[in-house]
């Protein structure tokens, strides 16, 4: 005659459905929360852009420049908007027909590429814009 005991594995299994149910909690808390700090509004409109330092820095105090960043990964923002460089050539015409006297302030990153700085230059030589300033840090 064959007696079975109790059999151990019950317990082992509503641990197992406890340890799922707090496992896809955290999942569910981890992809929430790292949403919610990538797309935060505050963090969208600040441009990683390192500029270089120079000894000579003087500040620029009008409010008619227009703002063109280069990032190290060769994004461009026009006013801290991601654009390509058909929508930097639009954005400028525009902006230039309201504003004869424009003056751009080309802020580049101390690592991007040069090329995507020559870039930018060029659309700007292409559209025979006058005023260009290159946006430095003043190194003390």
């Amino acid at each position: 005659m064959k007696i079975s005991g109790r059999r151990g594995y019950m317990g082992a299994l509503e641990s197992v459905a406890m340890t799922d149910i707090i496992l896809n909690m955290f999942i569910f808390f981890f992809i929430s929360f790292s949403l919610l700090y990538t797309f935060n509004a505050s963090r969208l409109h600040k441009l990683g852009v390192n500029i270089p330092k120079a000894k000579t820095a003087t500040p620029v105090d009008d409010a008619r420049v227009i703002n063109i960043s280069v990032a190290k990964n060769g994004i461009i923002y026009f006013e801290k908007e991601a654009v390509t460089l058909d929508e930097l050539v639009d954005g400028i015409e525009l902006t230039k027909s309201k504003n004869p006297g424009l003056r751009v302030l080309v802020r580049a990153d101390q690592t991007a590429p040069f090329k995507d700085v020559a870039k930018v230059l060029d659309v700007l030589n292409g559209l025979r814009v006058q005023n260009i300033g290159i946006a430095v840090e003043a190194d003390r």
